[in-house]
């Protein structure tokens, strides 16, 4: 028995991280902004969503998983093979879109971070895409895997800055199960705006992709099954801490609305300069961190979808359109972001928007995907696990309809 436990445990640690880090980096800009919002609002009273979104995220990040280490192909090359390049180059613009919005808001999450030590844009915005470009140009898939690791070790800065608030501790608790429905329209808006900025289209593509790239194959599913749940559980984790922290922050003392996640920084500063230095740290390191992945995800997928060769183990001369588009998508979103008067809460919410449009449509036919026989033999959805994906889908689709009529509600009064 210990002999096989030693075992799994060396492959659990062989297979980690492409589940751990897509977990992690869900917690970008934009959802770090829409956590704090929650908090700095209600209070404790969103902490009950936590719990079905980390079982959505489960869902379909473990579909994604399984079928990359069965096929060996990633999502968007089977969207290809089964169902058409027409199809696959509709997803591939919009997928394209979509991103393109969020590493903006990610490339402003750095901005703002830093500007809250008094370091202009025009110096960390460069400087920010410049190392993200060399690290993933220059660099091999296990060399760039272990900075993402790093980087989500540092996510245990929210998790700090929490404790030294001393919130309410027992309010949390309560909370966390006790679901609490208003219709209040701003209410609504920031629980279907947790869900949008938890299960992004994005992450399933990335997921397979990471999972084909690193090798893993059928028979180290258990253990990266595994991996995949425990990252999302520690996305869930460092969300809860996000929300706690500024429950007792800001909401205890005054709720109100904030305007960015800096607001929530800043909200932080009375309880300490650690925790203020802390949360600043936590947002600067998962919107670099986000501002690297999502534009290396666009290009895995959009290569894949389109049967071009992509992945950072091969050199710029093997994979030029997934160099490119890599490049184009960075010297993009980061510049944008030097534009005087950028907005970034209309780029978070516009981010959400898009997303929202394309999400239900990725589940979908993920979930059709997982049911082929050919492609998943004896690895397809049983009849419980098909009920929980179609399940999930309707509710997706439900609460990211109602994202986009009232995200685009709120572009329009910004």
């Amino acid at each position: 028995m210990f002999r096989r436990l030693r075992h799994h445990l060396a492959v659990f640690f062989a297979v980690i991280g492409p589940g751990f880090i897509t977990a992690m980096v869900d917690n970008d800009a934009g959802g770090i902004f829409t956590y704090s919002q929650a908090g700095a609002r209600y209070g404790y009273l969103p902490l009950w969503t936590l719990a079905p979104i980390t079982l959505l995220l489960v869902v379909t990040q473990e579909m994604c998983s399984r079928m990359g280490a069965v096929t060996g192909k990633g999502l968007s090359d089977l969207i290809r093979e089964e169902f058409g390049l027409r199809t696959t180059f509709f997803i591939m613009a919009l997928l394209v879109l979509t991103n393109l919005a969020n590493v903006m808001a990610n490339f402003a999450g750095v901005a703002s971070s830093l500007e809250l030590f008094g370091i202009s844009r025009y110096l960390t915005v460069p400087a920010a895409a410049a190392g993200v470009w060399l690290l993933v140009v220059r660099g091999t898939y296990a060399r760039v895997e272990k900075v993402f690791l790093a980087a989500s070790a540092v996510y245990i800065c929210y998790i700090i800055s929490g404790v030294m608030v001393k919130p309410d501790w027992t309010q949390a608790a309560i909370y966390s199960v006790r679901p609490v429905l208003m219709l209040e329209p701003g209410y609504l808006t920031m629980l279907v705006g947790m869900v949008g900025t938890s299960v992004a289209p994005w992450m399933q593509f990335y997921l397979q992709a990471a999972v084909v790239e690193k090798g893993i194959a059928a028979k180290d599913y258990v253990e990266s099954r595994l991996e995949v749940i425990v990252g999302c559980i520690a996305m869930a984790v460092i969300a809860f801490f996000i929300i706690v922290a500024c429950a007792g922050a800001i909401h205890d003392v005054a709720p109100r609305d904030i305007q960015d996640a800096t607001d929530a920084a800043f909200g932080l500063r009375p309880f300490g300069q650690y925790a203020f230095l802390l949360f600043a740290i936590g947002l600067f390191n998962a919107s670099l961190f986000a501002a690297c992945i999502l534009p290396l995800s666009t290009a895995y997928t959009v290569c894949e979808g389109l049967g071009f060769e992509s992945g950072v183990n091969k050199g710029f001369r093997e994979a030029p359109v997934f160099y490119w588009l890599f490049t184009l998508l960075i010297v993009i979103g980061g510049g944008v972001i030097l534009l005087p008067g950028f907005p970034l809460v209309r780029m978070i919410l516009l981010s959400q928007v898009i997303n929202g449009a394309l999400l239900p449509l990725v589940l979908i036919y993920m979930i059709l995907l997982v049911n082929k026989d050919r492609l998943m033999k004896k690895w397809k959805n049983t009849r419980f696990y098909n009920a929980v994906g179609w399940t999930s889908v309707v509710i997706l689709i439900g609460l990211t309809v109602a994202l986009v009529i009232l995200s685009l509600r709120g572009l329009a009064e910004a």
